[in-house]
């Protein structure tokens, strides 16, 4: 039998219940584990301010508000400001906000994130590589990775935000 979350309301706003959908974690623990790990590696390397900045941007482009609500909410008990995560969605306009440095790491998450749009552009890449030695390039890499996995997963179960 498979193992299901609970029911969500319909993200349409239509009224109807949304069926309950696989519990990943618990239907495919050894491919949850093996994420986890993933997860933890690509962190090694990074401030973890700037690990929440780029899961914050890349749930928003994947329209996951279990990771989006998760990730604010572990920002901002890092001592993240309000402020500045309502001005993750447009960093770019918001230029007294970010340093170059996360500038850099949230256009490569965009590329990264919207891989079938254009690719990552060589500009993009380069502006990263000239903030972030090749370690904590591979790191910023293997999170955006990992994030957009972990998106595909919540958007695809249905995870509810604030449920975790």
């Amino acid at each position: 039998m498979t193992q299901l979350q609970n029911v969500t309301a319909d993200p349409a706003g239509e009224g109807a219940a949304q069926p309950p959908r696989l519990d990943f974690a618990r239907t495919a623990p050894k491919a949850f584990k093996a994420l986890l790990a993933f997860d933890s590696a690509a962190r090694e390397h990074l401030d973890p301010a700037l690990v929440e900045l780029v899961q914050v941007r890349a749930s928003q482009l994947n329209n996951c508000a279990y990771c989006l609500h998760m990730h604010t909410t572990d920002a901002r008990k890092r001592g993240e400001s309000d402020e500045r995560l309502h001005m993750v969605a447009v960093w770019r306009e918001a230029r007294g906000f970010f340093t170059e440095r996360e500038r850099a790491a949230l256009a490569l998450t965009e590329a990264v994130t919207r891989l079938a749009d254009r690719g990552v552009p060589d500009e993009e890449y380069a502006r990263a590589a000239g903030h972030f030695d090749d370690t904590e390039l591979a790191g910023l890499l293997t999170l955006t990775f990992a994030i957009n996995t972990w998106n595909r997963i919540a958007v695809s179960t249905a995870k509810t935000p604030g449920t975790d």
